[in-house]
């Protein structure tokens, strides 16, 4: 997966380069600096020192020396004093930079922090919102794992608006649905007597009754079953037996199957008018499974994979079904994860790494983590 949010100490990260939050002077600066210099060792800041000063949104790579990374990549962000758009802009430029400086490095992966949220001021939401925002529109061009660290829950917690409403979704259906499962009816009718349900719930009541009532009958029928009738044996020289009248048999079946995941998926790129490279990226799949599922025509997806392309090519909640039916997955309402996907179908939240941070904000494994 191309992106990742973790809860890690990026020092601890083992990837080609890992992102500092560098000082503009060749200085030991706080926070993420310090911890970088000193899992590094004393030889980084000699390195640092060889380049001198950095100008703001600027970003330069040194070796890691002590650290499990191969690189250590130095970026200057903004500081937030007139919180104005512009420092915005300056911290995605930032962001960006140390993108640029992986990709001419030919890292494969690499960590960040959230960038000029210590003595710099940013708020943290801020910053997660711009990262966000620049590694998606990175990875639609580039093939990188890119892991965003944090720590604290303000790091990655939503806004509120967007969580409560998230929060009302999963109240609405995948509570509702755990409780049917576990009583049989649903929340609202089940402290009510008969007389007071609503017409849906005498339906399913009744139709509960006539389940049990066959199931019944079908177990008396079958005690009263003559038990002492004498055993078929099977006769090794006896031809196979015919097809049981009405029945197909398994190829005419195999004849009629429906079309493939990766068959529908390709009809589907066609349709949209989108370059395949566009949809995978937007899928965060990488280049090696599209390739795979694009000459395989029963390749076996993984659910994450699926939904990946779902949310790329913005199908609706319909069609996200039926496409991951031919992969043999469904969403349901049982599972809070697919809660979280139709909820984010519904409202139109096709950027997977949006939808990534709302399942990281539950502790859910993330799409990205196939």
């Amino acid at each position: 997966m191309p992106f990742e949010i973790v809860r890690n100490d990026i020092v601890k990260m083992e990837v080609d380069a890992i992102v500092n939050t560098a000082n503009p002077k060749p200085v030991v600066g706080t926070g993420v600096d310090t911890a970088i210099h000193k899992a590094a060792g004393p030889e980084l800041l000699k390195a640092r020192e060889a380049i001198g000063e950095l100008k703001v949104c600027e970003a330069v790579a040194t070796p890691a020396f002590d650290l499990p990374a191969k690189y250590v990549i130095h970026v200057v962000g903004p500081a937030w004093v007139d919180e104005n758009p512009v420092e915005e802009e300056m911290l995605a430029r930032s962001y960006r930079a140390a993108l640029d400086v992986a990709a001419k490095q030919k890292c494969k992966s690499i960590a960040f922090p959230l960038l000029s949220t210590g003595n710099y001021g940013f708020p943290q939401k801020l910053s997660m919102r711009i990262a966000l925002d620049v590694f998606s529109k990175f990875l639609m061009e580039h093939e990188m794992q890119i892991y965003l660290t944090v720590f604290g829950e303000e790091a990655f917690k939503l806004s509120n608006t967007l969580f409560r409403s998230v929060q009302s979704y999963i109240d609405e259906n995948y509570v509702a649905s755990k409780f049917e499962e576990e009583y049989g009816v649903d929340e609202a009718a089940y402290h009510v007597g008969s007389a007071n349900l609503s017409p849906r719930m005498k339906a399913r009541r009744e139709t509960q009754r006539e389940y049990a009532a066959e199931y019944l009958a079908e177990a008396v029928e079958e005690d009263s079953a003559d038990l002492g009738a004498p055993e078929i044996l099977a006769d090794a020289t006896a031809e196979a037996p015919a097809p049981l009248v009405g029945k197909e048999s398994l190829a005419d079946m195999m004849d009629k199957m429906d079309a493939s995941f990766s068959d529908t998926l390709m009809a589907l790129i066609d349709a949209s008018g989108e370059k395949p490279s566009t949809i995978y990226h937007k899928a965060c799949v990488s280049k090696q499974v599209f390739s795979k599922i694009n000459s395989n025509s029963n390749y076996q997806p993984s659910k994450a994979t699926a939904i990946g392309f779902c949310l790329a090519l913005e199908l609706d909640l319909e069609e996200t079904q039926e496409l991951l039916a031919r992969a043999g997955f469904t969403l349901s309402k049982s599972s809070l994860a697919d809660v979280i996907i139709m909820y984010c179908i519904e409202n139109k939240i096709y950027n997977v790494v949006m939808v990534d941070n709302i399942l990281f904000e539950y502790d859910l494994s993330q799409i990205g983590s196939r």
